[in-house]
């Protein structure tokens, strides 16, 4: 597996996290979180000779969705979202671009997802959960074999995202977090939306225990 972070400059002053996931055999790739500029993520995909099969929301935040319809006009690739944030996607006060200060971004998903989908490109297998909180259809992606999920803004290295914004639930995403993330083992890495990755090994103090993070 190949595995590219690009941090993408939006609007906001926190760089959005965008993942290349490319099996090395088939060269099929799924891009997650193309939040901005995509003619960096254009210019890593032809490095990499992929073959774009998926683009992934992990929710409808204008800073998660401002690339996708230029990459997916010059590489194509199917757009996956969970239902729930498909329907959010026409609706400005849910993806926020306002109040980035982007222009509405004009966007369909080709696919609705739901929980416990597979995702697969090549021989990798990815495990949709459905993980509200940040926003009511979010979603993470789970690979069991290479050790790692993709959180979006679900959870961060030492916290966990906004709850304050349209269809966020502060309940939801602390149970998303202790009843689906926290519980995967302990050597899973987390790659979230913004900033550094992490491990569930550890983040699990500070939804355990009520502790902070250790370093």
């Amino acid at each position: 597996m190949i595995l590219k972070r690009l941090q993408l400059n939006t609007l906001l002053n926190d760089p959005t996290n965008c993942y290349i996931v490319q099996d090395e055999e088939t060269k099929e790739t799924m891009v997650i979180d193309p939040g901005g500029e995509p003619n960096r993520i254009i210019d890593m995909l032809d490095i990499l000779n992929a073959k774009l099969k998926y683009i992934y929301l992990t929710h409808c935040h204008g800073d998660h969705i401002g690339g996708v319809k230029e990459l997916k006009t010059k590489k194509g690739g199917t757009i996956l979202i969970h239902r729930i944030d498909a329907e959010g996607l026409a609706n400005q006060n849910i993806t926020l671009t306002d109040y980035i200060g982007m222009e509405h971004v004009e966007l369909e998903a080709d696919s609705r997802i739901d929980d416990g989908d597979l995702i697969h490109i090549g021989n990798l297998e990815f495990k949709v959960i459905h993980t509200p909180g940040h926003t009511k259809g979010g979603t993470s992606l789970y690979c069991e074999k290479e050790k790692m999920i993709f959180t979006g803004d679900t959870i961060f290295r030492g916290t966990w995202g906004r709850t304050d914004l349209p269809t966020g639930s502060f309940s939801d995403i602390i149970n998303s977090i202790t009843e689906k993330i926290i519980v995967l083992p302990e050597d899973t890495i987390i790659y979230p939306g913004h900033g550094k990755s992490t491990m569930i090994k550890e983040e699990k103090n500070i939804y355990i225990n009520l502790q902070p993070r250790e370093g």
